[in-house]
């Protein structure tokens, strides 16, 4: 079995791995730090599942999940994230993962994860399925304002939210400054908003930070 495993930060790659190894010993698993790299490595190599972070830098893991769906639709994506669930999943099922699993859960749980992708299903935790429950039991789900953003748009909001620049949000995206002040005027226009103190009062009232 070939694994692929991305993620900006070695410690979280090496510790993935080394979880693993310990069910799978003699798989191969091949690392790399950022979206770019890891479209390189699917599109040139054959690969069993991918394990991904969603934030990297320049391109979002959610950004490179839409096209290595669209192109390899039967290769099962499991994505990694420290952000909770509710903030992240439905995008990252939206853009086609096969499961979504958070940094500070337990070990046992990302390799039944990784076991219940690999079989052709879906890995969804119990917390998100009883938000999906509640859901359905709603006629008419509400929107709220944030769900109204892009992906990277949505990057941005919770940087500015946190008080980030944008000469160093663009730092870490790997972008232009002129690009993420224009992200900024998209998000306060879309969220009906005018500056980043309400973006952050916002994003406190809504737990997102």
């Amino acid at each position: 079995m070939r694994i692929l495993i991305a993620d900006d930060h070695a410690v979280v790659r090496k510790g993935v791995k080394q979880i693993l190894l310990e069910e799978y010993p003699f798989c191969q698993i091949e690392e790399c730090a950022n979206a770019e790299e890891m479209i390189h490595k699917i599109i040139n190599n054959k690969f069993d599942i991918i394990i991904s972070d969603i934030s990297m830098p320049g391109r979002s893991g959610i950004d490179a999940l839409r096209q290595i769906h669209a192109s390899f639709p039967n290769l099962p994506v499991l994505m990694l994230s420290m952000y909770p669930e509710e903030q992240y999943a439905f995008r990252a099922f939206k853009a086609g993962a096969a499961g979504y699993f958070t940094k500070d859960m337990a070990d046992a749980e990302l390799i039944t994860a990784v076991k219940k992708v690999l079989s052709g299903r879906k890995y969804i935790t119990p917390t998100l399925a009883e938000v999906l429950v509640d859901q359905l039991g709603k006629e008419e789900p509400t929107t709220l304002p944030h769900e109204h953003l892009t992906d990277r748009e949505f990057d941005v909001f919770k940087l500015l939210a946190s008080g980030q620049s944008i000469s160093k949000i663009a730092d870490m995206l790997s972008l232009s400054t002129a690009t993420i002040s224009t992200y900024r005027s998209r998000i306060l226009k879309k969220m009906k908003l005018s500056t980043n103190a309400d973006l952050t009062r916002y994003a406190l009232e809504k737990k997102l930070i």
